[in-house]
């Protein structure tokens, strides 16, 4: 008898056995579908207008996926441009508000993390602004900004730096006061303390503050897209359901789906890395 699958194997052979059996019953069912929205004969009659378009089948966004992976680059003018470069806009937009977020969040959390009195005085304008959505500044940043490129980075930079902030003042506040005071033996200076022994204890925190902003700046985007319009996926996706191109929205959906999954699996890689045993 073979050597048993080990866990991850038996998972993997479950994940595709859930997406055949999905696949295939989602096939199966658009035939039913497509003849519950026919329109009866007295809607007819009485100018009930055309049937709805179903849903369409994996087949046909299994083919819509390969057209437009077959030349994700071309651009065939402003509202005509292929899959690739709608990513690549909305990636760029995510990670330009992002690391500006960064920039701003970590030294502000250390700064909170390091201070009663720091804490005490910010605490109660992060916890006004934190609840209020990224996209209800949207409005205030294209009247302000006036552009609606930098309005979308504004809002992504406005829904990165919370998560980042709060887990990077927890992680620096949680580091254990006899390593500190280890360091104030060896008369370490404040600035190498942080860096020597405050910044990688308290670094599994700060990355994984920093891998939810990732996923909440990619959820945002496809919104801020919609909104102002132009290129990304977001607009992408709002521009192929004014052309009533289901299987292309569906296909856009997968792709910011699969796009989503491999951010945070890098930062899920950088947080395995600079993680450590006690």
């Amino acid at each position: 008898m073979g050597p048993s699958l080990s866990v991850n194997q038996r998972a993997m052979v479950l994940s595709v056995a859930m997406l055949i059996v999905g696949l295939l019953v989602w096939e199966a069912a658009i035939p039913a579908q497509e003849a519950a929205g026919e329109l009866t004969e007295y809607e007819r009659l009485t100018g009930g207008g055309a049937p709805k378009a179903g849903v369409p089948p994996p087949s046909q966004v299994l083919a819509k996926a390969w057209e437009q992976l077959s030349d994700p680059f071309y651009d065939a003018g402003p509202n005509d441009k292929g899959i690739g470069i709608q990513i690549g806009y909305s990636i760029y937009r995510v990670l330009t508000g992002y690391v500006l977020a960064a920039l701003v969040a970590i030294p502000a959390g250390f700064l909170i993390g390091m201070s009663q009195v720091a804490y005490k005085a910010f605490n109660p304008f992060i916890q006004v602004l934190r609840p209020i959505s990224p996209l209800a500044w949207m409005p205030l940043a294209l009247f302000v900004i006036q552009d609606s490129e930098a309005s979308a980075i504004f809002v992504i930079f406005i829904c990165s730096i919370w998560p980042m902030l709060i887990n990077t003042a927890f992680g620096v506040a949680g580091v254990r006061s006899d390593w500190i005071n280890v360091a104030r033996t060896h008369e370490l200076g404040s600035l190498r303390t942080a860096f020597a022994v405050i910044l990688p204890a308290a670094a599994p925190t700060i990355i994984t503050g920093m891998r939810i902003s990732i996923g909440i700046a990619w959820l945002v985007i496809v919104a801020a897209e919609m909104l102002v319009g132009g290129t990304g996926i977001g607009y992408y996706v709002w521009n192929e359901w004014n052309n009533l191109d289901l299987t292309s929205v569906i296909f856009s959906i997968l792709v910011i789906g699969v796009v989503g999954m491999l951010l945070d699996a890098a930062f899920g890689i950088l947080q395995r890395a600079v993680a450590y045993a006690e």
